[in-house]
């Protein structure tokens, strides 16, 4: 040994131990890894522990997946609030629309039943729209957007689809104002189409109901009857229809009855009337070609088979009581019945 050698250091104590534990983790590793391949038991063991682990990765998860589904519920809100406000307009636009075309329909269907009438009757006739309506119960009254520029006179007759309405009584350059049937001044001679009772009818105030005052008590009148123009008083001509009797009761004198009659037009509806320019109701002849329609302004309704005017010796004669009017009657009754 050399003279400046000195003795040798001593084996750390350390080292040794550290290499120990690395030898057995690597003989632990070897057989662990000899018995999972032969066995298989470490996978088993491995499943398990992932099963415990399951609810903790869960947890642990939760505050991320939360954020992640608020983020998509306030888009989803969003979407779904701007597509309920669409869907609401869409609603609201689709509701007018169908609003419009109830209305234009409901137009469309008094229009027709205007027609219809003018066909049915073979009238010469106007079509007049309405512009004011006042059925004040001591003012029965129609304003027409048709005045004698128009060829509207004072004491036209005017109609609608169901019946007598009333007649002009004043006539302006562009309007013109109707007096209606339920007005309290107002009366008109009407018969019996059942059995030609000729009889009075007044207005009473109301748009639905008209009166008969005195009706003889021996009179052939009944609850039901229908009540016509009877062409007396050359106002109206014959054949019109006026109402239908609803009720009959006595006065207070028990001499006379008292009726109520529901009239045949509808005051309270409808945009448009008739105006009768000549002639009066007709039944249809056999074959005889249909009425035809034009709409000069104001729009009219034009009978193209119109039966030319009688003469004024006719005309005079149709208005006497008489003449016979459209509807058949049996003989006038006794002298007990209807008034004279």
């Amino acid at each position: 040994m050399p003279p400046y050698a000195g003795p040798l250091p001593p084996a750390r104590t350390g080292e040794v131990v550290e290499t120990l534990r690395l030898l057995a983790y690597l003989v632990v590793a070897l057989v662990l890894v000899v018995l999972d391949h032969r066995g298989g038991w470490l996978r088993q063991v491995r499943t398990q522990a992932e099963a415990l682990m399951q609810p903790v990765r869960l947890v642990a998860g939760l505050p991320g997946r939360m954020v992640e589904r608020l983020a998509d519920d306030a888009g989803t809100l969003g979407q779904l609030t701007d597509e309920n406000a669409r869907l609401r307009r869409e609603l609201l636009v689709n509701q007018a629309r169908m609003a419009r075309m109830q209305t234009v329909a409901a137009d469309n269907l008094r229009l027709r039943a205007l027609l219809d009438a003018a066909q049915r009757d073979r009238l010469d006739v106007q079509l007049a729209p309405i512009l004011d309506v006042d059925l004040d119960p001591t003012r029965q009254r129609l304003v027409l957007a048709a005045g004698s520029g128009d060829g509207v006179r004072v004491g036209q007759t005017v109609l609608d689809a169901g019946g007598l309405v009333g007649q002009v009584i004043d006539a302006g350059t562009l309007q013109s104002t109707v007096l209606l049937l339920t007005d309290a001044s107002h009366a008109v001679p009407v018969t019996v189409a059942r059995s030609g009772v000729r009889l009075v009818a007044y207005g009473d105030g109301r748009n639905d109901a008209l009166r008969l005052p005195t009706v003889p008590t021996s009179s052939d009148v009944r609850v039901g009857d229908a009540l016509v123009t009877s062409g007396l008083g050359g106002r109206f001509a014959a054949g019109f229809a006026v109402g239908t009797i609803t009720a009959l009761a006595p006065d207070d004198s028990r001499a006379f009855l008292v009726g109520s009659v529901r009239p045949a037009a509808q005051f309270d509806r409808g945009r448009e009337v008739l105006l009768l320019r000549s002639g009066a109701p007709a039944p249809r002849a056999p074959g005889a070609a249909a009425a035809n329609v034009g709409t000069p302004p104001p729009a009219t309704v034009d009978a193209s088979a119109q039966p030319a005017l009688p003469p004024p010796a006719a005309a005079a004669q149709a208005e006497t009581p008489s003449a016979t009017p459209p509807l058949a009657r049996p003989p006038a009754p006794p002298p007990a019945g209807g008034p004279r």
